[in-house]
């Protein structure tokens, strides 16, 4: 199994009712232990294929494999036994508490409907205090701040005892604190079994934190590798349509300075 990648994409298709390609051809491969960056702009395929690999959408081609096995023909159930989703923002909750919400990311595991075990219980309240939400515990998830409300969404699918976190947008209704904050956060879930993918728009904070990026448009990956190599003036002028500065700082961080639009139709 040494040699199996966690995650293989092979030429994997979507394709909705009214003829949009919104997944054109997509092939790769992810290793377990990485934090992996998928960023390109809106519409270029990022959330559709992360609901493919977590089995809400159904791919119209192609494969998706989890340490060797297809998960196309396992119901959800099991699928959350492997794959983990932090979404960019909650809704419905329904007036669960943290300790409830969180306590729904061990559902594909319990046995009984009626009452959890206490291991469950321990590994929730477990996973409260690693994400800093235990003084939470009772309070209503409606209730709290978007940064609290985030890191209880990402301790849910940290006790889902993953293979495979899918997180879409964390930050994006952050503040530069929080947003920090959070990456910090999926930046140490990152275990040697264990990896992370995050559908993220702000680059510069992608190259910071992630070991690989992924780069899509219009549907298709564009490049694949560390941040600090793929990501050039020329691949966001071609990403984005956007002349940008890309430099780095003092420590040696990689930054991103967008300066004007481009497109067929002129310098608006």
């Amino acid at each position: 199994m040494d040699d199996v990648p966690l995650l293989e994409i092979r030429d994997l298709e979507k394709t909705y009712e009214d003829g949009y390609r919104a997944v054109r051809g997509v092939s790769f491969t992810l290793e377990p232990g990485m934090l992996v960056g998928l960023i390109g702009p809106n519409g270029c395929g990022k959330s559709t294929m992360m609901k493919c690999i977590n089995r809400l959408h159904d791919p119209t081609a192609g494969e998706i494999l989890i340490d060797g096995e297809s998960v196309l023909d396992k119901k959800p159930g099991e699928v959350a036994k492997k794959v983990a989703t932090v979404p960019a923002e909650l809704r419905g909750s329904f007036g669960l508490t943290v300790f409830e919400t969180v306590m729904l990311g061990r559902y594909p595991y319990l046995k009984n409907v009626w009452w959890e075990p206490e291991e469950d219980e321990e590994m929730v309240m477990d996973a409260l205090r690693k994400f800093g939400v235990d003084h939470l515990k009772d309070r209503a998830v409606g209730a709290l701040s978007s940064g609290e409300r985030q890191r209880v969404l990402i301790a849910k699918a940290y006790v889902q005892n993953p293979r495979l976190m899918l997180v879409d947008e964390p930050t994006s209704h952050l503040d530069m604190k929080y947003k920090l904050d959070v990456m910090e956060y999926l930046d140490a879930m990152v275990k040697k079994d264990m990896t992370v993918l995050v559908a993220e728009h702000d680059i510069s904070l992608m190259a910071r934190y992630c070991d690989r990026c992924i780069i899509m448009r219009k549907g298709e990956i564009v490049d694949i590798g560390d941040p600090k190599k793929v990501i050039t003036p020329e691949l966001i002028r071609k990403v984005y349509e956007v002349d940008a500065s890309v430099g780095f700082d003092d420590e040696g961080e990689l930054f991103v300075l967008p300066k004007r639009y481009h497109s067929d139709h002129g310098t608006l």
